[in-house]
């Protein structure tokens, strides 16, 4: 099957799948954890979310959840598995695609390679709401790799300055180098509404002051520090799922119903056909 028809079948079929990069200007920000809560809340609403571990020689999804997959993409790039059969369930129905260490990261890997990777995707069941992406942290070429070919970006900060300094660096890095002008951002461990206001504040001076007005950073919301998720963390749980009851959850709610609200055109940039052709192409 020509590159073309299939790219074509992935759009017609799967039309519908928002895709949302889920990044971060440093490490160490929680970034993983929002994005495998968030996918937790988003499937317990009903949604079928799939959940791509894209830190593709480091990835930790699988550790935070207390997953042991025995295959990864790996796998699918060598020809051993299908991409459906490496695919693991998570917490509350979530799919995942696990990454694995040391394998060659996907921007390093030849046209051949890409296209077979392309081919796998296609091969897939995508009848899925949500296609999240938990990046890599920082402004590689690995992290932007993906964000460039995403629907929506969400990045992640938390109050600190350093992480709001990066933050900013990585908008600059994706809006100068790669025309993207619209972002969203999620606080992670404020104390409250307030600080996490003021982190959004922050930034949208700071842009509007040296990237133009032309930069659209909305506020998702915060996720509140809570002094369990050290715990949940070495349990190896989500924290989400042991305290459904907790401010962390309800917050998290809150920040799904908007993505739902986020009204996305699917027949230009950043449907699933557009996804993939970039996928291929850069």
């Amino acid at each position: 099957m020509d590159q073309a028809k299939t790219l074509r079948n992935i759009a017609e079929n799967n039309s519908l799948t928002k895709v949302i990069s889920v990044t971060s200007g440093k490490g160490g920000v929680g970034k993983t954890n929002i994005i495998s809560n968030l996918a937790y809340v988003l499937s317990r609403s009903g949604k079928k979310v799939l959940l791509m571990d894209a830190d593709l020689g480091l990835g930790n999804v699988d550790i935070l959840l207390g997953i042991a997959p025995r295959h990864n993409i790996s796998h699918v790039l060598n020809g051993e598995k299908t991409l459906e059969e490496i695919i693991v369930k998570g917490p509350g129905g979530i799919n995942i695609i696990p990454a694995s260490s040391g394998i060659q990261k996907v921007t390093d890997l030849s046209d051949d390679e890409k296209r077979y990777l392309l081919t796998a995707f296609e091969n897939l069941d995508f009848s899925f709401d949500y296609f999240l992406i938990d990046t890599g942290a920082g402004i590689s070429k690995n992290v932007t790799y993906f964000c460039i070919a995403s629907q929506e970006i969400i990045v992640v900060a938390t109050p600190e300055p350093t992480s709001i300094t990066d933050a900013y660096a990585l908008m600059k890095v994706l809006s100068k180098n790669y025309g993207i002008n619209k972002f969203n951002l999620l606080v992670n461990i404020a104390k409250d509404k307030k600080e996490a206001l003021q982190v959004f504040k922050t930034l949208i001076l700071v842009i509007d002051k040296y990237l133009g007005m032309d930069i659209s950073l909305n506020y998702l919301g915060f996720v509140p520090f809570d002094g369990n998720f050290p715990l949940v963390v070495r349990k190896q749980k989500l924290f989400t799922e042991l305290y459904p009851d907790s401010e962390v959850y309800k917050n998290l709610s809150h920040v799904s119903k908007k993505l739902d609200e986020i009204e996305v055109d699917f027949s230009s940039k950043g449907n699933i056909q557009f996804f993939f052709n970039k996928l291929i192409s850069l």
